[in-house]
């Protein structure tokens, strides 16, 4: 029985919720009849545009109605979607395009001066526009209206479903290929840990153009709930939202729950519906953690690890744990159900609990592998095993410790010194809003340690100041030896994760 692909279990869906809402886009509604219509027109559209249902085609676009119908096209097997971070250059917007030779591209219309730019480094897809058009570009609902709402051939579970490429922060993007049969898998062992209903109503404002969207686009659905989309991450149009729709579920990273907090101060009951928040894509800085499980009680936090090549999900660390055991706050959980996890060494020698090493994972929701790149996949699937790149270490019950990435780990003087940990031990200053850690050169030691810090608004505090407050929770040789004290933002990716890498530039040629 062909099981794993996500049109089957949502067509099933349909039916017992037929005309309730699945859908929200600030004044937009559609019911799960009207939501199937459209993705049903939607793929009989591009079943004419592309060669074949496994050839690609590309979305740049910020969160909309639009754009949940293109992944769930996809996801119903109209073709394979390509999905474009709008952060990345022009080239690196065409690098993609080239690369994964994707028939058509769906642009908005916040996004049409990025394209334009796009577009004139040569030659491109045929052009639909979202909300906008032009001489040579197609509207989207005039693109959709010419197909007709008949259902989409299953796809194959092994089949491609997505192209995802790396964001380009360490080079060349590389395009990760994800089958149905691992999106589901990767849908399935989140459901048993976050246990949608219908009664679920989430929010995307982390950017759908990322693997982490990838439970909050299929889960709710496929439990009968609604998806809610706000075009990107915007505390005050979030917390607006949330009081508008009654918001149960959404995932954010730990800098967006402190820009969230801000945004409420005091009237932490405007978002007092939510029940269920979903954290991950870099360590929470402690200070962070501390002020939700204080000032937020009743809300069940989830920390999830994983990747694009994970098609997201590793590990969760349930609320429950969190309470029952205080020690396990830094922890990113166990590994989900039909997911493994081992600790190696460079040979690839499995390291007992409590030592450290690179984090390694196998499972049916991974990659098939990187798309026309069959050194960098042998390179990172080896034995069986993904090799993440992540520093980490596992308990005696199983629990999984991310350390740091091991490219961020400053080597001083022949001591190890995780960037994490010291950014955890300066986050909890009460001036710091946000914190990161970077080795620089340094002619004696080789590297020093370096952290920029983002102070409060209003909130006056000094090298010393900080320094003091790190050497209290850690040792003398961690602590920074250099500071960078300023009130703008720190630079991050469309998933809002710190780039050290831009951090790193003033101070080493990375090329």
């Amino acid at each position: 029985m062909k099981e794993l692909v996500f049109g089957r279990a949502m067509r099933q869906t349909a039916v017992w919720r037929r005309a309730d809402t699945a859908v929200r886009d600030g004044d937009y509604s559609a019911s799960y009849d009207t939501h199937i219509e459209r993705v049903h027109r939607l793929g009989s559209a591009l079943a004419r545009s592309l060669s074949s249902p496994q050839d690609r085609f590309a979305v740049l676009s910020l969160n909309s109605h639009e754009f949940l119908e293109l992944w769930h096209a996809a996801m119903f097997g109209a073709g394979v979607i390509t999905p474009i971070n709008y952060r990345l250059a022009p080239k690196e917007i065409a690098f993609i395009l080239s690369d994964s030779g994707a028939s058509v591209i769906f642009v908005d219309a916040d996004n049409r001066d990025l394209w334009d730019e796009v577009a004139a480094l040569g030659s491109h897809p045929r052009v639909v526009g979202i909300g906008w058009s032009a001489e040579d570009v197609t509207e989207f609902d005039e693109f959709l209206s010419a197909g007709e709402g008949v259902s989409i051939p299953e796809p194959e579970e092994d089949d491609l479903l997505g192209l995802m490429y790396t964001g380009g922060t360490t080079g060349t993007p590389k395009g990760v290929m994800i089958s149905h049969r691992a999106a589901m898998l990767n849908a399935y062992h989140q459901i048993e840990v976050l246990r949608p209903t219908s009664t679920s109503v989430y929010l995307h404002q982390s950017p759908m153009f990322h693997a982490a969207a990838m439970y909050g686009l299929m889960a709710p659905s496929l439990a009968g709930g609604v998806q809610c989309t706000l075009p990107k991450f915007t505390p005050s149009l979030l917390v607006g939202t949330v009081e508008r729709y009654g918001v149960t579920e959404t995932q954010m990273g730990p800098t967006m729950i402190g820009m969230l907090f801000d945004e409420c101060g005091d009237q932490l009951d405007r978002i007092a519906s939510l029940r269920n928040m979903i954290y991950g894509s870099a360590p929470m800085p402690r200070g962070t953690l501390d002020r939700v499980l204080t000032e937020l009680p009743d809300l069940q936090l989830f920390h999830g690890y994983g990747m694009t090549e994970s098609s997201s999900a590793v590990s969760y660390m349930r609320h429950d744990e969190l309470l029952a055991d205080p020690a396990l706050l830094s922890s990113a959980g166990r590994p989900l159900i039909g997911v493994n996890v081992s600790i190696q060494d460079p040979s690839g020698a499995h390291l007992p609990p409590g030592e450290k090493g690179e984090i390694c994972a196998r499972g049916g929701n991974f990659m098939a592998g990187y798309w026309n790149r069959p050194a960098e996949t042998a390179d990172v699937l080896r034995d069986g095993w993904y090799r993440t790149g992540d520093l980490g270490y596992l308990n005696d019950k199983g629990y999984l410790f991310v350390v740091d990435r091991i490219k961020d780990m400053v080597l001083s003087g022949g001591e190890n010194i995780y960037s994490s940990e010291v950014e955890n031990a300066i986050s909890t200053h009460p001036a710091v809003a946000q914190v990161a850690v970077i080795g620089v050169p340094h002619e004696k030691w080789g590297e020093q340690v370096h952290a920029v810090v983002v102070r409060r608004d209003g909130a006056h505090v000094t090298e010393a100041d900080l320094a003091a407050h790190a050497r209290s929770q850690i040792a003398g040789y961690k602590v920074p030896k250099s500071w960078d004290i300023r009130l703008e933002p720190l630079p991050v990716s469309g998933a809002m994760k710190i780039l050290k890498r831009d951090l790193r530039a003033p101070y080493w040629d990375e090329g």
